[in-house]
């Protein structure tokens, strides 16, 4: 069994399958046969006799986690099917659905996304009158789930606001309490209870991680560079006793740190466990020498890295260009024009083709292109499917019927479609429900004597009678059958019928899709095809675990979605100061880093052909910026294209010198603040603009070098009150901090941060700012 599974690896890939009992860190670069070898290795464990049982592998997507189990039920037939391959969250979610009893949980909790969260912070911020327009609701949101990431309760997060004087923390921490006080009312949870409540399980528990620690005795993690703090801790303590632990990850595609991920836990696994084996995999098998060798020379620039080296034996048929356009028409344009000509000759499918970007806004451009150009093409990373507003109503539905004290769900679906009960009564319903501590759902029958007349009190009972009806088949019907009665029974796929509008039939087609949907969940022998199960299903879903639309199609993505995938032909583009690296990430040493790596992540997806693409001048809010190439081509070898770009600049320069332009902005060599020159003399001029951005970035160039900016013509001296640092009070934004000023006299501009956490950059003469 031990030749049969290693005769096609690698010698890397066969050290870290052989090796089996202790800490291990597979160092897995890109394209080198990371999920052959952790399949390989789970097979080559059960070959030994471990007990499939014992063994717990956890990834990021289900995706990942459906290809893995496949694979080691294909190498271990009637055997493999038993490891227990999973996401975090499914795994977490199974967790405390089974040891419910014993941590004193209802096993029917619903599991809120994103969408949810923020609907129950919006409730927050009312009751706890809250003014929405400063507390923006997806910030709010985004910042309790980091601090569910790092484990921390509202009570931490209130302690560290108060002790670092953070006023916009302070409020979020009450908000945090409240949210998590609706969640067990309502008994659901988020995702980052998911894994929160399983580690403080755990931790309170020593029965209970005994258990588990006995029961997986090995594990596997994937995807280890992605992991957070809670995560970590998670498996910190499953493997805390047999430390037969294995980490599968790669630090240069460690791109998620906005979302809690924490590049630390991989770098320092080896301090985690001194005994530790480490490998690494290095020979790649989806690219062509010349990527891979471009690749390599970029992401070296890093510093917190693991040193390693991706190499191939794949023939050397590619190649790596640089594309430089006019501006972003121009280059939507040359992308078109190569991808059109390639596909029509038959050389290539459009599917062959990925055209990569930084930001979603640019995306525009090359749809407009594209569809001029008649060439096909899927955008991945928009609305997602169950986020669409008529998929989400008929998701409501169920997780209502599944779990009545489902408030969110309740408010969503109560008069969608239209019951003659207002927004009025509702809240009067909902007041009342949480005067006396009980969810909406259980107040309905008190309806009257929460105040609410008879017409909206029938209309509630009888909505109540409808949920109630489903409670048969809630158990025991299929997820489809009661799909298909909610839309008909309801009255909302009728509602829809009678609106006849394109926006409708589109709804329509996205409801018929969705029981389409249901009947591939109901078929997938693998799945717990109970209402739970299906529900479960859909909340864990991502959008890496979307269907693949792009068959035929150029795919358009943002750099991060890129992660994991591969394409014959890639087109990387914006690759201009400002836009990526994107804004002042070039200045944070490890924002930059992280930056790169996307960077890194966006070379090693392309099979044969990469095409580095930046624009000279490019249009941001309405106005044209000259543009430098970012750093990332001249650290990919083309330092001539950088070289021949500055010469470009310094042309177009002086051809706007010679037209008139006698004003511009140049920086200090901090890049912090501008320094505003109202007129110059074009012969003493010495400093030049190289880029602008939103970000306004540039550099004083003295012969191609890079050098402390100076002022020159005696500028007009800044004699307003309004210093960095100086405590300020706006009447919409409230109090605040000055962090940066520009300009002088009527042309003063000031960036304020507001204790709300927001900041704005405001006209000095019209802010109507007071100081403090």
């Amino acid at each position: 069994m031990k030749e049969m599974l290693t005769k096609n690896l690698n010698p890397s890939q066969a050290e870290a399958v052989l090796c089996t009992e202790g800490p291990l860190i597979i160092f897995a670069g890109a394209g080198t046969g990371k999920t052959r070898v952790i399949t390989h290795r789970i097979a080559y464990l059960l070959s030994l006799g471990v007990v499939s049982q014992s063994v717990l592998a956890v990834t990021f997507t289900n995706k990942a986690a459906s290809e893995m189990k496949k694979r080691i039920s294909d190498l271990i037939p009637g055997v493999g099917v038993n490891v227990w391959v999973s996401t975090f969250h499914s795994f977490c979610a199974h967790f405390l659905r089974a040891e419910a009893s014993r941590i004193s949980l209802n096993p029917y909790f619903l599991i809120y996304d994103f969408i949810d969260q923020k609907s129950v912070v919006k409730d927050c911020v009312k009751e706890l009158n809250i003014d929405e327009k400063k507390f923006k609701l997806s910030i709010i949101a985004d910042k309790i789930s980091r601090a569910k990431d790092n484990l921390k309760f509202p009570s931490d997060m209130a302690a560290e606001a108060e002790s670092a004087g953070d006023f916009f923390g302070i409020t979020v921490a009450k908000i945090y309490e409240l949210y998590q006080k609706k969640l067990e009312r309502a008994d659901a949870m988020d995702f980052g209870d998911l894994i929160m409540r399983t580690v403080s399980a755990l931790q309170r528990h020593s029965e209970l991680l005994e258990y588990y620690r006995e029961k997986y005795k090995y594990i596997m993690v994937d995807e280890y560079q992605d992991t957070n703090h809670a995560q970590y801790i998670f498996i910190k303590l499953l493997a805390g006793k047999y430390h037969n632990v294995c980490v599968v990850g790669d630090d240069d595609q460690s791109v998620y740190s906005w979302r809690g991920a924490d590049i630390n836990n991989i770098l320092d696994f080896e301090k985690d466990y001194p005994n530790a084996k480490s490998v690494k995999l290095e020979q790649n098998y989806r690219s062509t020498p010349k990527i891979l060798s471009t690749a390599n020379q970029v992401v070296k620039y890093n510093n917190a890295r693991i040193s390693k080296r991706l190499w191939t034996q794949n023939p050397d048929n590619g190649s790596v260009t640089v594309l430089k356009a006019v501006n972003e028409n121009d280059e939507a344009v040359k992308i078109a024009e190569l991808i059109y000509s390639n596909a029509y000759d038959n050389k290539c499918k459009f599917s062959d083709y990925a055209v990569f970007y930084r930001t979603n806004a640019q995306s525009r451009t090359f749809e407009d292109t594209f569809r001029l150009s008649r060439i096909p093409y899927a955008i991945v990373g928009t609305l997602r499917f169950y986020d669409r507003a008529e998929i989400k109503d008929v998701i409501a539905y169920l997780k209502l019927i599944y779990n009545p004290n489902d408030n969110v769900s309740f408010k969503r679906v109560i008069n969608i479609p239209r019951r003659g009960i207002g927004k009025t009564s509702i809240e009067t319903l909902e007041n009342f429900a949480q005067l006396k501590n009980m969810s909406i759902w259980q107040s309905v029958p008190f309806a009257q004597e929460a105040g609410l007349t008879k017409g909206p009190a029938e209309a509630l009972n009888s909505f109540a009678q409808f949920i109630k009806d489903f409670s048969t088949l809630k158990n025991s019907g299929s997820v489809k059958l009661i799909v298909e009665k909610v839309i008909t029974d309801s009255e909302y796929l009728k509602e829809l019928e009678a609106e006849n509008t394109p926006e409708s039939k589109i709804k329509i087609e996205n409801i018929q899709e969705l029981i389409s949907a249901v009947d591939d969940f109901e078929k997938n022998r693998s799945l717990d095809k109970s209402l739970a199960g299906y529900l479960t299903q859909i909340a864990l879903m991502n959008d890496a675990d979307s269907p693949d639309e792009s068959k035929g199609k150029v795919t358009l993505m943002t750099l991060h979605l890129a992660k994991g995938l591969e394409f014959d032909n890639v087109f990387i583009c914006g690759l201009e100061e400002g836009l990526f690296p994107m804004g002042e990430s070039a200045f944070n040493d490890k924002e930059l880093e992280e930056e790169r790596r996307l960077m890194y992540v966006g070379m090693t997806r392309a099979r044969k052909c990469l095409y580095l693409c930046w624009s000279t001048e490019r249009k941001v809010y309405g106005k044209i910026i000259w543009n430098m190439p970012s750093r990332f081509i001249a650290e990919a070898g083309f330092k001539d294209e950088s070289a021949e770009m500055e010469q470009n600049r310094k042309q177009n320069f002086q051809n706007r010198l010679s037209q008139g332009f006698n004003r511009t902005i140049i920086h200090s060599d901090s890049f912090g603040r501008e320094q505003n020159f109202r007129s110059f003399n074009k012969k003493s001029f010495k400093a030049e603009i190289v880029y602008t951005n939103a970000g306004s970035y540039g550099y004083m160039s003295s012969g191609g070098e890079i050098t402390k900016a100076e002022r020159f013509d005696n500028p007009a001296e800044d004699l307003s009150p309004y210093k960095i640092g100086t405590a300020v009070s706006h009447p919409v934004f409230g109090r605040g901090k000055i962090i940066e000023k520009s300009g002088v006299g009527n042309d003063l501009k000031l960036v304020v941060l507001f204790e709300t956490g927001q900041w704005k950059k405001l006209l000095a003469r019209i802010a109507n700012l007071t100081l403090i």
